[in-house]
């Protein structure tokens, strides 16, 4: 198998020229037109179909359940024709109730679900909450009630440290008031103190 990998030297690799580039992209295109154009009548014909069998279910059933209305002529037969209408609507009135009902029942169930899955997996809905600006005292006292009798003052609880004089806050206060200094170094007088103080 000499010459058959892409490395060798006895086979080239070529590309195609751009004129035929170019047609075998226009080949592509078209031909991916050609399958979504195929595709969409294919959806179109479905979608009628569908259509057409909604219909049809629906005309069998209203021609189950609601036969053609026929007129009597005589009073006492409209009576009767009304008294079948009001049982034929407490009938599906009774339906519609449980329907109903089981919708509710199945909601709840489902939210009691979704609070135990919340549960579960540890993620709580928090409610909203206000901030209530109460102090610890009232806070206990509305906690404990009347069995409350220990003062939260949790400044007096704490020790009191004394400050140690550290060699810097004592240059502070050896220094003095700064404006005093600069006054008293200003001038001539001034420097001629700085020369006599350093030697």
């Amino acid at each position: 198998m000499e010459g058959a990998g892409w490395g060798s030297p006895g086979r080239a690799l070529t590309l195609p020229s751009p004129p035929a580039l170019q047609k075998r992209n226009r080949a592509i295109t078209a031909r991916r037109q050609h399958l979504k154009s195929v595709m969409l009548q294919i959806a179109a014909t479905e979608l009628e179909k569908e259509e057409s069998r909604r219909e049809a279910e629906k005309e069998n059933y209203l021609a189950e359940h609601c036969p053609p209305l026929h007129i009597p002529g005589s009073m006492a037969e409209v009576q009767e024709l009304c008294k079948q209408l009001h049982a034929k609507i407490d009938v599906a009135e009774e339906e519609r109730y449980d329907m109903e009902v089981k919708v509710q029942k199945s909601g709840k169930e489902l939210e009691d679900m979704n609070q135990k899955l919340f549960d579960l997996r540890g993620k709580f809905k928090r409610p909203p909450l206000r901030r209530v600006r109460m102090s610890a005292d009232a806070m206990l006292k509305a906690l404990l009630g009347s069995k409350h009798k220990v003062c939260m003052d949790l400044r007096a609880n704490l020790k009191q440290v004394k400050k140690e004089d550290t060699e810097k806050e004592r240059d502070l206060r050896d220094v003095g008031d700064w404006r005093k200094n600069i006054e008293e170094k200003s001038g001539m007088e001034g420097r001629k103190k700085m020369f006599e103080s350093e030697s």
